[in-house]
């Protein structure tokens, strides 16, 4: 068994145009039902805001891959100078069940959260903006799911970004921005209101224990809610299309998508999966509509990135060989 840490993954790389065609790859086995993905459980005690949460999953078709992540939330961890999130991959083998891999770090979390959301602006470029148009982008929250992002943007989207503005409520240092920006596209606000106004590609990614979100939504914008607890329900009430990774794991938890089913009867049938972009009920005739993602997160794309990852650390003999 193999044992990773944040430094081998570090040093492994992210190549965003392989990680996230694995994530396309996941889909349409997703599509094909060659999967089995549990509702995963929340543990929680003392403080409500804090979380430790099991995902178990198989992922089956080209991937095979199966495990499970045990990821802790603590978002009082900021204040303490400590990470948020702290996460473990197990990956099994799924023909035997024996264990190949001990993933020890939040950061393939991260990784996953981030090429989930290049899948699906991937497919936006195509379905939406094929006359060429660039796009300015816009993060709100940048912690290190914010970072990511901007990373995933620029790496594999760069020709077609235009400008990226961030917020952050605790505010963006300058040698943070350097680290990531070599062409100058960035640039920091002094408020979430201007890069609302200015993106016609918002992804959130905070972890803001209300929402503030009260703009209407814009046609012919993309917005991901990674943060899932950003928006009002009149925003989402207005969106014209939505899309979820899966219904019944982003509908709970008092996720945006389960305050609008609550709120004005949003329903599983009147949303988009990440399946249905792979076909006729993709995106193709929404491109002048406001589209909305919502992903909860699902363990069979931590699976999949987890067993990228471990056979690339097989192949380059990274990593720590347990007997």
């Amino acid at each position: 068994m193999r044992y990773l840490n944040e430094k081998n993954i570090t040093d492994l790389g992210t190549d965003w145009d392989e990680i996230i065609d694995v994530i396309g790859r996941s889909t349409e086995v997703l599509r094909c039902e060659d999967y089995r993905q549990p509702l995963k459980p929340y543990l929680r005690y003392h403080d409500p805001r804090n979380r430790i949460i099991a995902m178990p999953a198989y992922l089956g078709g080209s991937i095979q891959s199966a495990g499970i992540k045990w990821i802790a939330s603590f978002p009082g961890n900021i204040g303490k100078k400590l990470p948020r999130a702290h996460s473990v991959v197990i990956l099994n083998d799924p023909g035997t069940g024996v264990p190949l891999a001990v993933i020890n770090t939040a950061l393939l979390s991260g990784i996953r959260t981030a090429a989930v959301s290049g899948f699906v602006i991937e497919k936006y470029f195509q379905e939406c903006c094929s006359n060429g148009r660039t796009l300015d982008c816009g993060i709100v929250g940048f912690g290190p799911i914010g970072q990511l992002h901007l990373q995933m943007l620029l790496d594999k989207f760069g020709s077609r970004i235009g400008t990226v503005f961030l917020y952050d409520l605790h505010g963006i240092g300058a040698d943070i921005v350097r680290k990531y920006d070599a062409d100058g596209k960035v640039v920091v606000m002094d408020n979430w209101i201007d890069v609302f106004n200015r993106s016609d590609l918002l992804i959130t990614c905070t972890v803001s224990s209300f929402r503030y979100i009260d703009l209407p939504p814009e046609k012919n914008r993309l917005y991901i809610n990674v943060s899932l607890r950003d928006f009002e329900v009149d925003f989402m009430r207005r969106v014209d299309v939505i899309i979820v990774d899966d219904w019944e794991e982003v509908c709970r938890e008092d996720t945006d998508i389960e305050r609008a089913h609550k709120g004005f009867g949003l329903k599983r049938d009147q949303v988009l999966t990440m399946a249905d972009l792979l076909d006729a009920k993709g995106l193709s005739s929404r491109s002048s509509s406001s589209i909305m993602f919502n992903p909860m997160g699902m363990a069979i794309f931590d699976m999949a990135i987890g067993k990228y990852y471990f056979e690339r650390a097989v192949s380059r003999r990274i990593g720590l060989e347990l007997i």
